[in-house]
């Protein structure tokens, strides 16, 4: 079991905790947030045995084009993050809990200035707006960015961003309103989302993912769950196996981790992360080892999660 500091906040953590998973062809990453119920937390462990398994799809690319992820820092700092970050194509955190549209607006600014006017902006707001939120302040984050490519998850709900797609110029990219929902394929049925962002830990792995990429039939975006580059190996498998890629990913989110548990991060190069499988490295997994407490703490969580399958 792993525990690595961030370098910013992010998600409402500074330390991304998870365990290893070791099977007969491969390692998966099982690291559902702490708060998850072992229902939620079911799925991503259906990912990490798949990949512990080698149970990936042949990939039909040899490279998945990546965005940089830009949490909700100031906006000096986020110019960094992007100019660091060597992407074409940046996420920006927006609607963080205790600040105000204003700072999304400087931040947005920012990474424009720091992409120039040839990158790709888009902003994730995790649900956090009211409908009438949502459409003014994608108005005026559109106008921030000189064009947003899109807006993930303006609201909570798929009633909502159907609401919101209809009231803005902007596209709409949906991500709890997937993974989340009792019924994922709502946000097609309902006409919701002109995007689809899948996750692999959350969603039960790679094929299952594919699956709903092709039921859903919208244009795909993989993201990751902050994981280390072992669980990102997921997502980028899964990019690699998408027929169509028509967007950057967001899976450099190693970028936001102060170490990893390989040698060789999956960080972008050129905007782009290789298709290749990461393997643990031992002085790395010895170095970021948790204590005691927080080892038993998962070991609990695996023994309930198993539990809930019968």
């Amino acid at each position: 079991m792993y525990a690595i500091a961030l370098h910013h906040r992010f998600r409402g953590i500074t330390v991304r905790e998870g365990m290893l998973i070791r099977g007969e062809s491969g390692w998966g990453e099982w690291s559902p947030f702490l708060e998850y119920e072992p229902t939620v937390a079911e799925p991503w462990l259906r990912c990490a045995e798949e990949a512990a398994a080698g149970d990936w799809p042949a990939p039909v690319r040899e490279s998945v084009p990546v965005n940089v992820t830009v949490p909700a820092v100031g906006p000096e700092l986020a110019h960094q993050i992007v100019r660091k970050g060597g992407c074409a194509t940046a996420k920006v955190k927006v609607a963080e809990p205790g600040q105000a549209l204003a700072e999304d607006l400087a931040r947005v600014e920012a990474v424009r200035d720091a992409l120039g006017p040839s990158g790709q902006v888009r902003v994730d707001a995790n649900g956090a707006w009211t409908l009438d939120d949502a459409t003014d302040a994608i108005k005026l984050l559109d106008r921030a960015a000189s064009g947003l490519e899109y807006v993930e998850q303006p609201c909570a709900t798929v009633e909502e961003l159907a609401a919101v797609r209809r009231a803005v110029d902007v596209p709409i990219a949906a991500d709890e309103s997937i993974r989340r929902a009792s019924d994922p394929y709502l946000v097609r049925d309902l006409e919701a989302a002109d995007i689809a962002v899948l996750k692999v830990q959350p969603l039960g792995g790679v094929r299952a993912c594919l699956r709903i990429a092709e039921e859903i039939g919208l244009p795909v975006v993989v993201s990751s769950a902050l994981e280390t580059s072992v669980g990102i190996a997921a997502g980028v498998a899964l990019a690699a196996a998408l027929p169509s890629l028509p967007h950057a990913c967001g899976l450099a989110t190693v970028q936001l981790l102060t170490a990893d548990v390989v040698a060789e991060p999956l960080r972008p190069v050129d905007g782009a992360l290789p298709v290749r499988l990461p393997t643990p490295d031992p002085h790395a997994l010895d170095l970021l080892a948790a204590g005691a407490d927080r080892v038993a703490h998962w070991e609990t969580r695996l023994g309930a999660v198993r539990a809930v399958r019968g």
